[in-house]
């Protein structure tokens, strides 16, 4: 059993008694970070110069800070009513200030996108792996303890752990730990804190205590876990996410990620199926189905989802709970591999159970004569009663004897009457890693029932994100794979950049992305669709997404398959350099089109008398709002489609300031003749409310008045006055 802690440094003392000091601490990415050992550790490191501390983790999740005092006026009120009491990583601010003591290491496989981007310390010590080598890499670089959040519950009078938002890497990593332990050849420590807003998730997120070495346990250190508030979902999010939601097949297996993309993605599915009249209507008017017809009909589709969807995915997306709402993501997968093949090769539903016993028992799947193994996996799955007992070759219900042999069609046709269930039982409808998100989401899972939660199986990467162990269950389970992920360029070859710029500066890493690739090519029936945003920058700092070439890629060129912008959908697999020149052309901006096939021509790899077709060459963002602006009115397309932690006023202030610092970044005197007028007039009425939230209302010295009419400036400027 574990010792158990409610004093962080007393746990630290015994760690280092039992391991040495040479800490090499493996701690999850993102939410489940034990924050007061890390600290305690850090601290330990920044005394002790003889102490080692190497941290490998990825995405140190900071609260947001400010560099203006505007900034600070519209920040700090959110920082402190979303974060709370959320601690600092006290290596993380100094990190910032560049003040890391020279015996701590910052190891990390996937920033936080752009945190890092100008720190040298991360620069050097970044690890660019792939999500499911993380945990063999974490061992490379002497990795000597992990630790993490977890939650607990009794469950039928024990005691259990759950790994909750984090069984991708610490499931095997402790594993891994354990076996090097075994073998003699390194000291090791497995260390769980708890922590009671952790969701308890279901499983193989669910280990007993013995799992752990250390277990820390003290109500003072809890503290509000770390809220990622939701992003707007802006109009070429949302085309993009409606182009994707026509590749989504009725019956198959769908995987998205984080952002406003992927809520884009989960929104324009969860219309598809709810609201499928006007769904159509928007496909047609917006000629995304007739562009792409021939593609939609023969991978997706523009029906609502009669089967229902599996959810295959690294990250629980919160988006992807309004699926489960929505009884869109409700085809199960079942663990054991005869089962799940007899329902693919029949096309059987859960309540189908009569069907799927004969289907087993005639395909010669169990035995004749059914043995008690094979009587414990129907009594698993649901195809036999609960109540019944097995009794030397019988089944027994209520008293009375059945024979299980079932050469015999009397005794076959005496077990489909009587001892059969209703429905199959221990169906998953969706396989996570991970999750992090807004504190709704958080409390959704913690309240959820628990039959519903049970749908969720939180488990390692190694296993959700390739086909290797396992592979036979996997390939009948993932039918008809969508792995849908984002990319910052797409080279005219079909390359993908994701995680780095070309002077080797990273953005993040290439996580799961690579091997949800690599996988959709091995699945049949798979396809992996990339969503690009055609262009970044505003007005004349305007550039195209869509390029010849980069000198930096994360998927490379043959492994392109199907890339999606907000202008149109590029098939690309199996397809020839021209015509995947070609079709990545025709998804592009236009104002950069007729650059990018200049250079294809010129290159020799489109041919000279090649135009782009007519239907193509009014990819520009106004027509983009023309498509949007009527359905905006019946309620569609909204900015934050599944609930913000913002009031109006933030959404209303976020945006009109986010403007005014584009504006005076592209030319501070662009914007000196707007706010000079808005000091000579009055103040508006509807802007009371803001400067109220900004607490500019009644400003007190010239600074704060010059606040207050940029404040109105902004607001005007983005048409909320």
């Amino acid at each position: 059993m574990p010792k158990y802690y409610d004093d962080v440094e007393k746990c630290v003392d015994d760690l280092i008694a039992k391991v040495g000091k040479k800490v090499v601490l493996a701690a999850p990415l993102a939410l489940a970070k034990p924050c007061q050992l890390i600290n305690s550790l850090y601290r330990r490191a920044k005394q002790d110069p003889s102490f080692q501390f190497t941290l490998v983790t990825a995405v140190s999740l900071e609260k947001p800070t400010w560099s203006s005092e505007l900034e600070r006026r519209f920040m700090q009120p959110l920082v402190e009513r979303i974060w709370e009491d959320y601690p600092d990583f006290e290596y993380v601010l100094d990190m910032r200030k560049k003040s890391i003591p020279p015996n701590f290491t910052l190891v990390e496989f996937f920033n936080k996108a752009g945190g890092w981007m100008g720190n040298s310390h991360a620069a050097q010590n970044y690890l660019g792996s792939n999500y499911t080598h993380a945990v063999r890499d974490a061992v490379i670089n002497e990795c000597n303890v992990v630790a993490q959040l977890v939650a607990q519950k009794e469950i039928d009078g024990q005691l259990k752990y759950s790994m909750s938002s984090n069984p991708d890497t610490h499931l095997d990593g402790a594993r891994m730990l354990r076996e090097i332990e075994a073998r003699g050849d390194q000291k090791v420590a497995v260390i769980a804190q708890t922590h009671d807003d952790m969701p308890f998730m279901y499983g193989k997120a669910v280990v007993d205590p013995d799992f752990y070495d250390m277990v820390i346990e003290n109500p003072d250190y809890h503290f509000k876990l770390f809220g990622a508030p939701k992003e707007p979902v802006n109009s070429v999010d949302w085309m993009i996410g409606l182009h994707a939601s026509t590749l989504v097949k009725d019956g198959g297996t769908i995987q998205v990620g984080i952002g406003s993309l992927g809520d884009a993605i989960v929104g324009g599915v969860e219309m598809r199926h709810k609201h499928n009249d006007a769904y159509q209507r928007f496909v047609n008017d917006a000629e995304i189905y007739p562009k792409f017809k021939d593609l939609i009909d023969s991978v997706g589709g523009i029906a609502s989802f009669d089967k229902g969807l599996l959810g295959s995915s690294e990250m629980l997306v919160d988006s992807l709970i309004e699926l489960f709402k929505g009884d869109i993501l409700k085809r199960k997968a079942y663990e054991d591999v005869r089962l799940q093949k007899v329902i693919n090769d029949n096309g059987f539903s859960d309540d189908q159970v009569p069907e799927i016993f004969r289907a087993l028992v005639n395909g010669k799947l169990v035995h004749g004569r059914i043995k008690k193994s094979e009587f414990d996996f129907f009594q698993k799955f649901g195809i036999f009663k609960a109540n019944m007992t097995y009794e030397n070759g019988s089944a027994v219900l209520d008293g009375k004897s059945y024979s299980l042999d079932m050469s015999v069609e009397e005794n076959l046709e005496a077990v489909v009457a009587q001892c059969l269930g209703d429905t199959l039982k221990n169906g998953i409808a969706l396989y996570a890693s991970f999750f992090v998100g807004p504190h709704a989401f958080y409390k959704c899972l913690r309240e959820m029932d628990e039959e519903r939660l049970k749908l969720i199986d939180m488990r390692s990467v190694d296993y959700v994100n390739h086909l290797y162990g396992n592979e036979e269950l996997k390939r009948l389970q993932r039918t008809d794979g969508r792995f849908i992920n984002a990319g910052l360029m797409v080279t005219l070859a079909g390359a993908v950049v994701a995680d780095g710029l070309e002077d080797n500066r990273i953005i993040s890493g290439p996580g799961g992305q690579y091997n949800f690739v690599s996988m959709a090519h091995e699945l049949a029936g798979a396809r992996a669709v990339t969503m690009i945003r055609s262009t970044r920058g505003e007005g004349s700092k305007a550039v195209s997404n869509v390029v010849w070439q980069y000198g930096h890629t994360t998927i490379p060129r043959h492994l392109r398959d199907i890339v999606v912008t907000e202008y149109g959908i590029a098939d690309l697999r199996g397809r020839p350099d021209r015509e995947v020149m070609k079709r990545l052309i025709c998804i592009a901006d236009s104002r950069f089109q007729e650059d990018l096939l200049a250079k294809a021509k010129k290159m020799g790899k489109i041919p000279a008398e090649w135009q782009i077709p007519d239907q193509f060459r009014n990819n520009l963002p106004e027509t983009l709002e023309k498509k949007l602006a009527p359905y905006r009115l019946e309620g569609y397309f909204k900015p934050f489609p599944f609930g913000t932690d913002f009031t109006d006023e933030e959404i209303a202030l976020g945006k009109a300031l986010k403007g005014l610092k584009a504006m005076a970044s592209e030319s501070k005197f662009s914007i000196m003749p707007g706010l000079i007028s808005k000091t000579l007039s009055s103040i508006p009425e509807k802007a009371k409310p803001y400067l109220k939230r900004m607490d500019l209302e009644h400003p007190s010295n010239v600074q704060e008045r010059l606040m207050q009419k940029m404040v109105i400036f902004a607001l005007s400027s983005a048409g909320q006055i």
